[in-house]
This record gives C-alpha cells, sequence and structure tokens, in this order.
C-alpha cells in the first residue's frame, strides 16, 4: 500500500549539526530520501561549533518515522538529541476543560451563583421540570457516550483508550457547533447496563450522543434510548457518517453525470455506518445496493456470519442475489462506499466499474484503497482524511444538527431532519466550485454547522418534533 506523510504521524526531531556548509543538506536530502515531508527548520541553540535545531518532519507511520530517526544517526556530524511526537503532545494532559460562564470576584456574585440564591433556582425546577432548559447547561449540552468498543478503525480498545477520541469530539461540538459535550466513557459492554446508566444521567443533557459502539449492539440501545428518553438520541457512527456520505453522493453525480436512482452501489462493512448509509439511500430513491462484509456479499438466505439487522438490510438489498467476494460485487457499479478495512478493493478492480466511478474509501486511518493507487481509474475519490481531497468527515454533521436540535428543543431526530442535514452540507458547494477535488464542503468552514443548525431546525419544526421555547428568568408574576 502506497503511504504518503501525513500531518498525524509528524515528529519534532532535535539535532545537533556541526556547523559546516552543508551539512544541514545533507539531513535535509536524507529526510527527503526517506520520505519525509519538512515542516520548519528552527534553530534553538548553539555550542562551540555546534549548531542545535528542531527540525518538524510528517512522515507516513512510525516505522517510516524511526527509519528517519536511524538514518539521521548515522550522518557523521549529527547527534539526535530527541524525538518529539507532535500528536502526542498535543494530548497531553488532556484537549478540553470546564470554565466558569460568569466570574466570581465578590460575595455578591457567590450569593447568587450559589448559596443562598441557587436555593430559588432549584425550587422553580423542582416544581416545572422544564425549567432546567434555561436555568441550567441541559439546554446546551450533549453526553457524548461510549463504552469503547468499536472506535476508530482500532476495534475494541476499552473505555480509557477511547477517551482521546471523546475528547476530541467534544472539542468539535464545540468548536462548530457552539455546544457543550462531555465525554462519558462506560466501564461496561452489557448493553442494558448501558441504557440503564445512560437513562440515570439524562437530566444534566439535552441530548445524547452515542459514539464508537460495536454493531449490532449499537442498533439495539439506540432504540431503547430513542424510545424511553424525552431527549434525542443519536448515534454518530450511523446516522451522522451516512448524512455525509449522501451530501458527497448528491454532488459527486452532478460531476460525473449520473442520477441518483439509477446508480448501482457497492457498500463495504456492514457495521454501524454501513448499515446507517444503506437504509439512508434506499429512502432516497437508490434502487440497486450490495452490501459486503468479511465474509461477502450478503444476500437473503446467507447463514454465515449474519446477524438480525443484516437479515432485514439482505430483504431489501441485492434483489439479484449475487454471491461471492466483492470483486464480484463492484462489476458495472457505479459507487464504491468503504466503511471496513484497509486494502478491501484494488485497481483491477476499478477497472471492472462502470464508466466514471465514484469511490469513498473512508476506512481510518488507513482506506480501502489508497488515492495514489486509484489514481485517474475514478472519476472521483474520497476519504476520510484530511490529507487528501473531498474528505468525508462526520463534523460536517453533527455540530450543526446539534445546534438545529437544541434551539428548537427536538424531542427526537427524523430521516426528515437527517435529509435536511445532508442536503445542506451538499449546498454549501455552488455549482461554479463544484469539481472531483471538491464535491464536499471543508471541514474547517464553520458556515456548514450554521446552515446545518438551520435545515435541521426547520424540519423538526415541519415534522412537529420541536417543542415550543419558553424563557423562565423570572420567580415574579407579571399581568
Amino acid at each position: 500500500m502506497i503511504k504518503t506523510p501525513s500531518p498525524s504521524y509528524s515528529i519534532i526531531i532535535r539535532l545537533e549539526i556541526v556547523s559546516k556548509p552543508g551539512m544541514l543538506g545533507k539531513v535535509t536530502s536524507m529526510i527527503g530520501r526517506m520520505g519525509g515531508d519538512i515542516g520548519a527548520v528552527d534553530i534553538v541553540g548553539f555550542k562551540k561549533n555546534i549548531t542545535i535545531r528542531d527540525i518538524i518532519v510528517s512522515v507516513a507511520d512510525i516505522p517510516m518515522g524511526q527509519k528517519v530517526v536511524d538514518e539521521l544517526r548515522r550522518i557523521k556530524g549529527t547527534n539526535v538529541l530527541q524525538v518529539t511526537d507532535r500528536t502526542f503532545m498535543v494530548h497531553q494532559g488532556g484537549k478540553i476543560e470546564i470554565k466558569n460562564k460568569i466570574p466570581l470576584n465578590s460575595r455578591e456574585d457567590l450569593s447568587m451563583a450559589y448559596t443562598p440564591g441557587v436555593a430559588r433556582v432549584c425550587m422553580a425546577i423542582h416544581e416545572k421540570r422544564e425549567r432546567a432548559y434555561d436555568l441550567t447547561i441541559k439546554k446546551n449540552t450533549i453526553a457524548v457516550v461510549t463504552d469503547g468498543t468499536a472506535v476508530l478503525g482500532l476495534g475494541d480498545i476499552g473505555p480509557e483508550a477511547a477517551m482521546p477520541v471523546m475528547e476530541g469530539k467534544a472539542m468539535l461540538f464545540k468548536e462548530f457547533g457552539g455546544v457543550d459535550a462531555f465525554p462519558i466513557c462506560l466501564k461496561t459492554k452489557d448493553p442494558k447496563q448501558i441504557v440503564t446508566v445512560i437513562k440515570s444521567i439524562s437530566p444534566g443533557f439535552g441530548g445524547v450522543n452515542l459514539e464508537d459502539i460495536s454493531s449490532p449492539r449499537c442498533f439495539e440501545i439506540e432504540r431503547r434510548l430513542r424510545n424511553e428518553l424525552d431527549i434525542p438520541v443519536f448515534h454518530d457512527d450511523q446516522h451522522g457518517t451516512a448524512v455525509v456520505i449522501l451530501a458527497g453522493l448528491i454532488n459527486a453525480l452532478k460531476v460525473a453525470n449520473k442520477r441518483l436512482e439509477n446508480v448501482r452501489v457497492v457498500v463495504s462493512g456492514l457495521g454501524a455506518a454501513g448499515i446507517a448509509s444503506i437504509r439512508l439511500l434506499l429512502s432516497t430513491g437508490v434502487k440497486e445496493i450490495i452490501g459486503c462484509d468479511r465474509s461477502g456479499i450478503l444476500y437473503k438466505g446467507r447463514k454465515e456470519n449474519m446477524n438480525p439487522i443484516k437479515a432485514l438490510i439482505a430483504e431489501n438489498t441485492n434483489l439479484e442475489r449475487i454471491r461471492g467476494p466483492i470483486s464480484k460485487a463492484l462489476k458495472g457499479a457505479d459507487f464504491f462506499i468503504g466503511l471496513s478495512q484497509p486494502g478491501v478493493i484494488h485497481a483491477n478492480d476499478i477497472k471492472k466499474m462502470a464508466k466514471n466511478p465514484i469511490i469513498f474509501a473512508m476506512a481510518n486511518p488507513d482506506p480501502e484503497i489508497m488515492p495514489e493507487e486509484v489514481g485517474r481509474l475514478a472519476r472521483i475519490i474520497a476519504t476520510g482524511r484530511s490529507d487528501y481531497p473531498n474528505q468525508i468527515n462526520n463534523v460536517l454533521c453533527f455540530p450543526g444538527l446539534f445546534r438545529g436540535v437544541l434551539d428548537c428543543q427536538a424531542r427526537e431526530i427524523n430521516d426528515q431532519m437527517l435529509l435536511a442535514a445532508s442536503n445542506a452540507i451538499a449546498q454549501m458547494v455552488t455549482e461554479e466550485e463544484l469539481s472531483e477535488d471538491y464535491i464536499i464542503p471543508g471541514v474547517l468552514n464553520k458556515k456548514v454547522s450554521e446552515r446545518v443548525a438551520t435545515y435541521v431546525k426547520e424540519a423538526a419544526i415541519q415534522t412537529g418534533v420541536a417543542k415550543l421555547e419558553h424563557q423562565y428568568l423570572s420567580s415574579y408574576q407579571t399581568i
């Protein structure tokens, strides 16, 4: 598999270099030969006849980084003092914190924010429970909940190891949606216990974002919580992924000159994201979808590696009842969705697809096929990575979606709201901007979340799931 240097594998190498002409050139040339991509080169100190420099280098993976360091050690006149992983530096001490919204500079401040004034607010909520939306953080706070069983492409790594991802999610909620999200990592895999815990902590939150919970357990957990809670529950790995895929597809079809109802779709990976993507595509009018997993093509009546959710999906997909490996499913396909693992498809598979194929290879951190291998075989290639064009990333959906949900106090998140989010994202790319390398807006574009919030709020109101918003900011009655 061809690998390209990425900032996610960025290191700082602190070097002592003998102060002679050409020495820095030897160092930088060697880094380039090893495949490293040099960022900044800074002087941080001097010794007698020695210059101390920090060199930032992006590599493709840890083995490549180690080779760069080993080769630097072999250059006569250099001494590697230290190697720092910049990604680990970012995570040191965690990535989020809690801050007060109001100052506590006087007894007056304290008497209103805490005792005795707070008691009156507590009783006001006791008398009318919905006042919590206006008088506490509930109105703007989401619980990001995981059990650590399906983290990124890493699998079941446990709740502690899942914490950095949940912190990152909370950062994205705040940065792009203005939503206060709190990471909650549960030390249980029992669906019943997970449901019980989330129900028990729900009074403090305006919504629940389920994250990185393995399939098929995630479907049952989400279903029960939706039925038993009066706040919206959203499994981002399912619905957030599906929303952004649909948004990208809407624009990709324009570039490839194809129609949604005519495309043949192959989905690799039948976990949470794959199942939700199939369901959302079916609801939009796509007629031909074939799902695949490690047991090959999914078909009605298959016995291997099945569960009730897959059995239900098999009823409505692969109507021709094709059997075999994914390479067989790809013959004549227009659109490939990869939500599985690296190396699932190859260049020869793409050659068998229909004219102007569209490839969304979204396994993280390494996609089903690298864009370098695809080359010009596909009309459009998208991944889940930030170091390639067309990043299909859930951050385009969930901050704006929850912003809209919280703003109208929606009781639930329905299909119409998901479709509204997809259309909002797609419309952020204008007809003039649309091209093979730009079918989806950039993840750092904060206007995306604003439009998603607006569209989602409108859909919630139109479908009758939005509550009337009240402001309860006084204990006094007026005539």
